[in-house]
């Protein structure tokens, strides 16, 4: 009799954990759902996508992507950067209309041909929140510039020539594409400046963003005019092609080079004495300032755009960097690329 309740109650628990696994198993299929609803319920949150496309490569655009990665560190975001290879606006328009068409939320550029590629422009803001910086296109349908006044800024290296000649003089001028909006303006603003000063601009090159015709061409005009007093460069790669040429041909102290930007060799000739002086932008500004403005053009929407300037137009600000002042310059420099 004990050994059949004792069958029986082996019998029970059997019966008991065959149920258990029957409901466990059961939980695993019709359970899953609910476990599903709960993640329903919370969705991963919308990855915000921005992007900053440069006109191309250059110690310039270090800096200002140091501004960027600085941004991206405070607001725990990521910002995509963006770099036309060979410096042309084919490029850049094919890198604005990928990044379209990837569902971009905002995009900061600076543009290389602000006339042309206006409607390229105008397309890609009807899709995503659309910034410039260092070079802008006001005609086109962008929501903000951010960078330096480069007719101001030209006409502050233009009273800069005017403290190196004057008595007058001949000066050369040289960029990748005169067309580019602060080529064009930094341009006029020395032109207004120095023809009141009897100083002559007897020649000017485009390289179109190749560093060897950079340097060629100011050999080039060198060996034309030689009675060029000052080689300006609008572009900060200029500024290093300049030096190159004026040292190879043995005309150091003849030929005065005065540029814009804060190249490593730019420095260095200012330092050495081959350089009288840059006028350098803030670039670490650009990429921070741009990369906040997108991502709040791009999370707070309506917001944000009320609190855009009314000329649509963030001023930088320039310094003038001459061998007074470079050494500290360059630590400032350097605790920005930190």
């Amino acid at each position: 009799m004990k050994q059949e309740k004792s069958l029986w109650k082996l019998a029970c628990a059997a019966v008991v954990t065959l149920s258990m696994a029957w409901t466990a198993g059961c939980d695993q299929g019709a359970g899953g759902e609910a476990s599903s609803d709960k993640s329903k319920a919370e969705p991963a949150a919308k990855v915000t996508k921005i992007a900053f496309v440069t006109n191309g490569s250059s110690d310039f655009w270090k800096i200002a992507i140091a501004g960027v990665h600085k941004y991206e560190q405070e607001a725990k975001i990521q910002v995509d950067i963006k770099i036309p290879p060979n410096s042309t606006p084919e490029e850049q328009n094919q890198i604005l209309e990928s990044l379209a068409s990837q569902g971009y939320d905002a995009v900061g550029l600076s543009v290389l041909a602000p006339n042309d590629q206006v409607p390229v422009l105008n397309k890609v803001a009807e899709k995503v929140k659309l910034i410039t910086f260092d070079s802008d296109a006001p005609k086109s349908n962008r929501l903000l510039y951010i960078g330096t006044n480069n007719y101001e800024a030209g006409k502050v290296l233009g009273n800069e020539l005017v403290k190196i000649l004057p008595n007058g003089g001949k000066m050369a001028v040289f960029v990748g594409m005169f067309a580019v909006d602060n080529a064009a303006q930094r341009f006029k603003g020395i032109e207004d400046v120095v023809t009141k000063h009897n100083i002559q601009i007897v020649d000017k090159r485009e390289d179109n963003g190749d560093r060897a015709k950079a340097r060629a061409n100011v050999e080039d005009i060198i060996n034309a005019h030689p009675d060029v007093d000052v080689a300006t460069g609008l572009w900060s790669y200029n500024g290093p092609a300049i030096i190159a040429a004026v040292e190879s041909l043995g005309k150091k102290g003849k030929v005065i080079p005065a540029v814009f930007d804060e190249e490593d060799a730019t420095l260095s000739g200012i330092e050495n004495g081959t350089v009288a002086c840059t006028v350098v932008q803030k670039p670490f500004q650009f990429g921070y300032l741009a990369s906040k403005w997108m991502h709040e053009l791009a999370t707070k929407g309506d917001a944000a755009i009320a609190a855009i300037p009314a000329n649509k137009m963030i001023d930088t600000g320039v310094d003038v960097i001459t061998k007074e002042n470079v050494a500290e310059f360059k630590a400032k420099l350097a605790e920005l690329k930190k």
